[in-house]
């Protein structure tokens, strides 16, 4: 299974360019895309989800048409927004019933065998009875994910899905979507680069509505073999140092862990250091931001 993104625009009334141009072309698997805050990522999986029209461009589902088939796109699309509403004082196992059945599952036999299934798979079937408004952040992204399998989805789409999550549960939604993601096209809008590095086998880097980046993390990663430098600087050095192109600081120890990206040494003191996917992510957003 392919999607395929050609040529996708979209301007706001306000003038604001959300996407210009996106070409993208996603396989069976787990696809990151990663971008600050106003990227436009939110307006491409919106414009995914068949939740608004773009202005110009194609989606096509191998021969589905995304943009033009919406009813069609929806019966095997699934969606995790980054925030969604649940009803507190219903439990889970009875929302997850009603939700399949507003999908059109009209079989009360069938659709009992299904929550039984979704309940398992994400791990809720021991709470099934509980009310919703006592489920834990990562109770909650796991009934999301639950809902949005429910039709037995092609597409599925998940926005920030592991924000606020503490360190068990991230790893209980990571293992979740890299099961999902064996056999449909799975799309993770984060900004967790660490995900995406440990999650998906695609990615992009998006920023001012454009992709910069598009590749297997490892690949692009490799991009940069030879080129990254790190030093170790005090906090009152940092004014020291306006001619060198720094990606990115960090504080560390007390200190201030400077990051460049260079063909050779940029300065003395500077180590080649062993590059990472958010030395990629860093280099390429400084890039279009100066």
């Amino acid at each position: 299974m392919q999607l395929t993104i050609s040529g996708l625009s979209k301007t706001y009334a306000n003038g604001t360019r959300a996407l210009h141009d996106i070409n993208l072309r996603m396989n069976t698997g787990m696809f990151g895309l990663v971008g600050p805050n106003g990227a436009g990522k939110s307006t491409l999986m919106r414009t995914l989800a068949t939740l608004q029209d773009a202005d110009h461009g194609s989606v096509f589902l191998d021969e589905l048409d995304v943009l033009n088939d919406k009813t069609a796109v929806r019966k095997i699309l699934g969606y995790l927004p980054q925030e969604f509403g649940l009803y507190p004082k219903v439990n889970a196992e009875v929302l997850l019933n009603h939700i399949a059945e507003m999908k059109g599952i009209a079989a009360k036999a069938e659709r009992k065998e299904l929550v039984e299934w979704l309940l398992n798979k994400t791990n809720l079937y021991q709470f099934r009875k509980k009310n919703l408004g006592g489920f834990s952040g990562g109770m909650k992204q796991r009934f999301g994910i639950a809902q949005a399998l429910i039709g037995n989805p092609k597409l599925i789409i998940v926005d920030e899905p592991t924000a606020g999550l503490d360190p068990a549960e991230r790893n209980r939604f990571h293992n979740l979507l890299s099961e999902i993601g064996e056999n449909v096209i799975v799309i993770l809008s984060t900004h967790i680069i660490e995900d995406v590095k440990s999650l998906c086998n695609q990615m992009a880097i998006i920023n001012l509505g454009e992709v910069l980046l598009q590749g297997h993390p490892d690949e692009v990663i490799q991009q940069l073999n030879g080129k990254v430098w790190r030093k170790l600087i005090n906090k009152s050095d940092l004014t020291n140092m306006a001619g060198i192109e720094i990606i990115s600081s960090r504080l560390l120890r007390g200190m201030i862990e400077v990051t460049v990206v260079s063909d050779s040494l940029p300065d003395s003191g500077f180590v080649l250091a062993e590059p990472g996917l958010e030395d990629v992510y860093f280099s390429y957003v400084r890039n279009i931001n100066q």
